[in-house]
Order: structure tokens, then C-alpha cells, then sequence
């Protein structure tokens, strides 16, 4: 063992620790896959905001990014022990959907699909919005092994990505910019 205190060697066997308990659980369960994701997310949304121009936007990147580790750490923890973990609420669901409304209300309509990659900022917002929604799909899987996953912790990743799609859409507009859009219909 290395007494640098970045790595224990527990976890070498395939395992991992949860908060508030002894017990060790799988690092392919359905739990570690829903959190690893969610880290995954957040980090996605660094690489975002760091490269985001607009600084109030950066603030509230930031802020989800907290939000995010504070749902980790909820779904972390043992089921008895995550009361001293709380996850997310309904307020946080209102916070976002209040930041996509005022995001949104200077936006033209869209109708074709956007083709990320005109430019590294909104790409990056792109690219968060898809790990996002990969991390949205673990949480599901998630909530359907545990009953305990609230309706608040699902509802705030999906509107989370919808943030992070209409968040490139604002700052390419901020930036003078019209995303390049697929002009082929698709039926979906």
C-alpha cells in the first residue's frame, strides 16, 4: 500500500466501499455503473464550463456540478445512512427548468438537428448533454433495482440535458453563431 493517501489497493479485487457502511459491493453493480456515470457527467460539464465564454453561465455549471456530487454521495450511501446524504429535490428540478426558460426565451426555433462542432464551446456542451444522458439511462436502470431512487434525482438528470443542449445554443447565439443543422428530415 502506498502512503501517498490517492489509492488504498481495497478495491483491487473487483470492489468498492459505500458511505456509512463496512460492506463492499461490486464495481459493476448497477450502482457504481449509475454513479460512475454521473462522475463522468460532471467532469464532461468541467470541460464545458471551462471553455464556456459566457461567465454566468460558468456559474451555473458549476453549481450543477455540486448538485451532481451531491446526488453521488446520496446514492453512495447505504439506504439507512442517506438521510445525512440528501439527494436531490424538487427545488433543484425548479432551478433548472427556470435556467432553460431564461436560456431559451432569446432562441429561434428549431427544426432540424443540430450538428455539434462549429465551434469547441458549444461542442463541449454537446458533448456534456450526451454524457448526461448516458448517465440518465444508468440512473433508470438504477431505479428499477432500487426502489429508493427518488423522482426528484430523475427528473433533475433529464432536465439536465436539455440545460446542456439549450446552453450551446445560447452561447453559440451569444457568440454570433447559427449551429449547423441537418437538413435531412428524420422520422423518429
Amino acid at each position: 500500500m502506498d502512503d501517498s493517501g490517492f489509492y488504498t489497493g481495497k478495491g483491487d479485487r473487483g470492489d468498492t466501499g459505500r458511505l456509512m457502511s463496512a460492506g463492499r459491493v461490486s464495481k459493476d453493480s448497477a450502482l457504481i455503473e449509475a454513479v460512475g456515470a454521473l462522475d463522468e457527467a460532471t467532469s464532461a460539464i468541467g470541460v464545458a464550463r471551462a471553455r464556456c465564454p459566457v461567465v454566468q453561465l460558468q456559474e451555473r455549471l458549476a453549481a450543477v456540478q455540486h448538485h451532481l456530487y451531491r446526488l453521488m454521495a446520496h446514492l453512495s450511501a447505504v439506504p439507512e445512512a442517506r438521510q445525512q446524504y440528501p439527494g436531490l429535490r424538487q427545488a433543484e428540478v425548479d432551478w433548472l427548468e427556470q435556467l432553460i426558460a431564461q436560456l431559451e426565451a432569446d432562441l429561434p426555433s428549431l427544426k432540424d438537428f443540430v450538428l455539434p462542432g462549429d465551434a469547441e464551446d458549444s461542442a463541449a456542451l454537446h458533448v456534456a448533454r450526451a454524457v448526461v444522458r448516458r448517465a440518465e439511462r444508468r440512473l433508470v436502470a438504477l431505479s428499477e433495482l432500487e426502489p429508493n431512487v427518488d423522482q426528484s434525482n430523475l427528473a433533475y438528470i433529464n432536465r439536465l440535458s436539455s440545460l446542456m443542449f439549450v446552453a450551446a445554443l445560447y452561447v453559440d447565439q451569444s457568440a454570433g453563431r447559427s449551429p449547423s443543422l441537418a437538413k435531412q428530415q428524420y422520422d423518429i
